[in-house]
């Protein structure tokens, strides 16, 4: 590159830095076989370290039926998938993989794309081309695939955003209360919000959709897998998935692979196949990762007591937190957040974490949080053990005590 804008672009690294949220990506390898155990490649040595802080939530990315399944895939049919879905791009493997999913929630039909970001963007993007005039509801605190379709929305078609407040059914009620009953609406909202913990009141979301005549359109991404009889998430939990239109997902979450897709009547999924241009124009997922996620939904749908026993590991957690005086949010899912409230602090806490003690648990800063609320996120699974939660409580409080946080009264 020369000197051609070099200094603009290390200025823009520098301000990231000096506000304390330059992101450090950790060198680590899983162990098969061990989860959550992993090995922290550092400079020339090498760590073991427990993680907690891994979106696979449920450990099935080392789920030995799951390995099997992408070991056959690749042996039957090779590794990519040649192409997009329309040319070549199309397997058995991505036929049978989108006919579960569609009857894990209960819909006539599912795509499946390249990731859960894509899902949102595409599926969000296309809206205002098959509903011109669209107004979409969004949740303030919708994640920021959710965000971007809905900007793309506004540029490629004839599109209103309204925003309300997080889980907040009267100010949603408001907006729709001023919007023409006949206009196309749709609600976009997330079951569990990822980084506050909290559910939103879908019930009640749909309730308001019938009144105004609106659609509604739900991320499931974190609780797909985790919540209901058969893991179809908190809509399957609640009796609520033939309440909402659009129901949206992710395979590398609790299912441990990779992609993302939605489900729905099959005139929207026809709609969205033909005209989205996140799905149109690139490479499908290979097929191993279409077999793998395929068990994978398999298996969770009947296995609850992975689910059962994971929520059973978050409470105890929680529960050790609470005990301990910790500020953290206590909330109702598998999520634990642990609040810092400084960038700074909080990255230096996640660095003696890992290079002292061998835990990794990741920094969250702005913008994936609001400043100021800076955190540790923690994702117990059903094989974090007492003995890590041991070694984890005795590290924090050497730790806590270092930076001069604070912890409430311990009666």
């Amino acid at each position: 590159m020369g000197g051609k804008f070099r200094e603009q672009f290390q200025s823009a690294v520098e301000n990231v830095r000096e506000e304390g949220r330059y992101r450090i990506f950790r060198d680590i390898r899983r162990k098969a076989g061990a989860f959550p155990q992993a090995t922290w490649f550092k400079d020339t040595s090498e760590q073991d370290i427990t993680v907690w802080c891994s979106n696979d939530y449920l450990g099935m990315g080392q789920n030995e039926c799951v390995v099997e399944a992408v070991k056959s895939a690749v042996d039957a049919a090779g590794t990519g998938s040649g192409g997009t879905r329309n040319i070549s791009g199309t397997t058995r493997y991505h036929v049978q993989l989108e006919q579960e999913l569609a009857s894990l929630h209960q819909k006539d039909a599912a795509l499946v794309l390249t990731s859960g970001y894509v899902a949102n963007e595409a599926t969000l993007g296309v809206m205002s081309k098959i509903l011109p005039g669209l107004v979409i509801l969004s949740d303030e605190m919708n994640h920021a695939s959710m965000i971007s379709g809905i900007q793309r929305a506004q540029k490629v078609g004839v599109c209103e955003k309204k925003i309300f407040k997080h889980n907040d059914l009267a100010d949603l009620e408001v907006k729709l209360k001023g919007l023409p009953f006949d206009a196309p609406k749709l609600i976009a909202f997330e079951s569990v919000y990822s980084m506050d913990a909290d559910i939103a009141p879908i019930k009640e979301i749909c309730d308001l959709a019938d009144k105004y005549n609106a659609l509604t359109y739900i991320d499931e991404v974190h609780a797909v897998g985790m919540y209901g009889p058969t893991g179809g998430g908190v809509c399957e939990e609640r009796g609520l998935m033939d309440r909402i239109d659009i129901i949206q997902g992710t395979l590398a979450k609790a299912y441990g692979m990779v992609g993302g897709y939605i489900a729905a009547d099959s005139v929207i999924i026809d709609a969205v196949r033909s005209m989205a241009s996140g799905f149109i124009f690139t490479t499908s997922i290979p097929p191993s990762t279409a077999a793998g996620a395929l068990r994978s939904v398999k298996v969770l749908k009947v296995t609850p007591e992975k689910r059962a026993m994971h929520q059973e590991r978050a409470n105890a957690l929680k529960a050790r937190f609470r005990e301990a005086g910790y500020d953290f949010i206590d909330g109702e899912t598998h999520i634990v957040p642990l609040m810092v409230g400084d960038p700074v602090k909080c990255q230096a806490i996640s660095d003696r974490l890992i290079e002292d003690f061998g835990i990794y648990a990741q920094p969250i800063n702005f913008p994936t949080v609001p400043r100021g609320t800076e955190r540790l996120r923690f994702t117990p699974s059903p094989f974090h053990t007492d003995a890590m939660m041991d070694e984890l409580m005795s590290a924090l409080e050497i730790v806590w005590a270092e930076f001069g946080l604070k912890k409430s009264n311990v009666a």
